[in-house]
């Protein structure tokens, strides 16, 4: 798959999520595979561009690969000139954002609220084109509404503004994450449009993955929520979709180095202050893949040093490594 002048190493990729995939995670998911992964959402307020919080954002590292970098605001002319600076910053893909269906980003008329005016759609999408000289692709959902799903006229929009490639996530923004993704209008969507069209919702194995795949026509498919520690999932994804092969899940062990390190990595990221506290939402989701009835989660919250934080850690899967399964 092509993104502009991008050729993607395969056809998986990370979704942007806003507190979760800063520097330290999408490197983690493009070492177990994930072709392309995405900044967390950066607004595209002035005030804020330079501030500590933003620049963290924006920090890249060689190991991800392609920089991209999403943005998000209402405003034509700001989120042109937001494209702008983020590419000066280094970005090489710029990622807008309309399908975020949070309160305090919709209440500013960005994310998927912006889904009910393509008016205001096509002008903000025409003036980021025109500002940089780096591929532009666009997030959406099905639509605002149930009542009124119009990913397909989004979509054409799209294209017809120069997008480079669309991710549609399965839902509308009125169904938040609940109930089950859907998929027809996403197989609608590349039936009707010629730019490469990524699939995103619900995919949380391999073999969901390869049947939203077949099933939508897709030229590729995002993981967003099933990457919440299980950052292997992309590793099981690509064997199956590219090479038809079914690898199986890292050990215990290879698990609970590669915890250890996102863990400390993290610390060293954010500063240790900072950092201990991201840890602690973190290590939340990938017990629950490993331990998930563990009164251990409580007692790592309880930490308040980052150090003590790693030692408990090891501790803890000294423990179960060692076959005692019940902490």
């Amino acid at each position: 798959m092509r993104i502009g002048q991008y050729q993607l190493k395969n056809r998986v990729l990370l979704a942007p999520m806003a507190g979760i995939t800063d520097q330290p995670f999408r490197k983690l998911c493009a070492h177990y595979g994930a072709a392309l992964t995405f900044s967390e959402m950066m607004s595209t307020n002035p005030q804020v561009w330079h501030t500590e919080k933003s620049k963290l954002r924006l920090a890249h590292h060689q190991d991800i690969g392609i920089n991209a970098v999403q943005i998000a605001g209402s405003d034509p002319q700001e989120m042109a000139q937001a494209a702008q600076v983020n590419v000066d910053y280094g970005a090489e893909i710029i990622d807008i954002n309309m399908g975020c269906p949070a309160k305090k980003v919709n209440k500013k008329l960005a994310g998927s609220a912006l889904l009910q005016f393509p008016d205001l759609v096509r002008d903000i999408l025409e003036k980021v084109v025109d500002a940089v000289n780096v591929p532009v692709t666009l997030k959406i959902r099905t639509g605002w509404a149930r009542d009124n799903r119009n990913c397909l006229e989004i979509a054409k929009i799209a294209e017809q503004s120069g997008i480079q490639a669309l991710t549609i996530h399965g839902r509308t923004r009125e169904c938040l994450y609940n109930g089950e993704a859907e998929y027809d209008n996403i197989k609608a969507v590349k039936a009707a449009v010629a730019i490469p069209v990524i699939a995103n919702g619900d995919i949380i194995s391999a073999e969901k993955a390869k049947f939203v795949l077949d099933y939508t026509g897709a030229d590729a498919i995002m993981i967003g929520r099933g990457a919440l520690g299980n950052p292997w999932i992309f590793q099981s994804v690509v064997g199956l979709i590219e090479q038809s092969s079914n690898i199986l899940e890292p050990s215990l062990d290879e698990k609970c180095g590669v915890i250890l390190r996102h863990i400390d990595e993290l610390h060293q990221f954010y500063g240790a202050e900072k950092g201990y506290r991201i840890a602690r939402k973190h290590v939340a989701w990938y017990l629950q893949g490993i331990q998930p009835n563990s009164d251990f989660r409580q007692t790592f919250n309880s930490i308040t040093d980052a150090k003590a934080q790693l030692v408990a850690l090891e501790g803890f899967f000294n423990l179960i490594c060692n076959g005692n399964h019940n902490v």
